[in-house]
This record gives C-alpha cells, sequence and structure tokens, in this order.
C-alpha cells in the first residue's frame, strides 16, 4: 500500500470510527439506520428505490429496514404524491432528533481531532476536508443523476446489508446463514 492509500484508510478508518462510537452512545439503532436516516433527512419524501441507492442495499432488504425504523416511530411511511404504486418515507420529529443527536456526538469527537492540529493548519485542513468531501460527494450521490425523474421500481441486490445483523447492527463475519457474533442473534440472508 502507497503512502496516499494508507492516509485515505486511515481517514475512513477513523471516520468509521467516531461513527461508531456515536452509535453505541445512542443505543438500541445501527449504522445502517443511521444511514438511511441521513439519506432521509437529504431526500424528503424519498421513494423505496432512492433509499435502497443511498443505503448501498437491493429494495427488498431495504424495505425490511424501513420496517423497522417504522416500527421504532423514526420514518413515516405513506403513498406517494407521484405515483399510487410507490410510497414515500420521511424522517419523523423522532427520527430528525436522534439524528440530530448522532451528528452533534460525531461532530464533538471531529472537533477534538481538529483541535489537536497546529493552529495554523487548521484552516487549511479544513479547507482540503471541504474540497475532498465535495468532490466524493459527487460520486457517491444517493440518487440517480439522469434527470429523468423515472426509476426503476427493483433495485440492484444488496451489497452487503445481508451480513448485518437485524438485532444489533454488527456486520457479520462470514456470509449467512450464521450467527452475530455481537449478540449472538441468526442471520439468514434474506
Amino acid at each position: 500500500m502507497n503512502a496516499e492509500d494508507e492516509v485515505l484508510i486511515g481517514l475512513a478508518r477513523t471516520v468509521v470510527g467516531i461513527s461508531t462510537r456515536a452509535a453505541a452512545e445512542l443505543g438500541g439503532v445501527s449504522l445502517v439506520q443511521l444511514r438511511a436516516l441521513t439519506v432521509l433527512a437529504e431526500l424528503p419524501d424519498a421513494p423505496l428505490a432512492h433509499l435502497a441507492r443511498g443505503v448501498g442495499g437491493g429494495v427488498s432488504t431495504t424495505s425490511r429496514l424501513v420496517d423497522r425504523l417504522v416500527v421504532a416511530g423514526l420514518v413515516d411511511r405513506r403513498p406517494s404524491t407521484a405515483s399510487r404504486r410507490s410510497i414515500s418515507l420521511r424522517l419523523t420529529p423522532r427520527g430528525a432528533d436522534l439524528l440530530d443527536r448522532y451528528d452533534r456526538l460525531r461532530l464533538a469527537e471531529l472537533r477534538t481531532g481538529l483541535a489537536g492540529l497546529p493552529e495554523g493548519r487548521r484552516d487549511a485542513v479544513l479547507g482540503a476536508l471541504a474540497d475532498f468531501a465535495a468532490a466524493a460527494g459527487r460520486t457517491a450521490s444517493p440518487t440517480p443523476r439522469d434527470g429523468g425523474g423515472h426509476e426503476e421500481e427493483g433495485g440492484e441486490s444488496a451489497c452487503f446489508l445481508h451480513l448485518v445483523c437485524p438485532e444489533c447492527g454488527r456486520v457479520a463475519d462470514e456470509a449467512p446463514p450464521t450467527r452475530c457474533a455481537g449478540c449472538g442473534a441468526e442471520l439468514t440472508g434474506d
């Protein structure tokens, strides 16, 4: 691995660690669920296919994720005004509050890291991070770029969501069928 790759992997691991610690402080909500809430905050009244694309999963897997978020009172699901065949998803006030607390926890840890830099470098680091986030955001958009507005109702198969424990949110070390190393729940992969 070259030096550039080591820096990028180090950054990715640091950000995931910060997110994982913040999620643990909230208790009872997984990183995948928090990602879904984040996507819905950016795409209010999103159809299920857009949410699936945003979390990197298939429509059927994401539908089960939404079921859990609705039961928890974090997401509201209603018929779409654009299509009778589709549903519209949006954060509830409780979901928005949870996401706000999650962001505040992550922001506090990020600020601590920034404060550890020499004062003369902080502005340069913030500028570079803003540029990086903008460039990375252009390649990771959860919505289609064709502008056509006609969405496929299906979606691609889940890339990793079948590995996520529905009970505790931990990612399994092996493909289902298996048991979660965190809580012991059975993972079937469907």
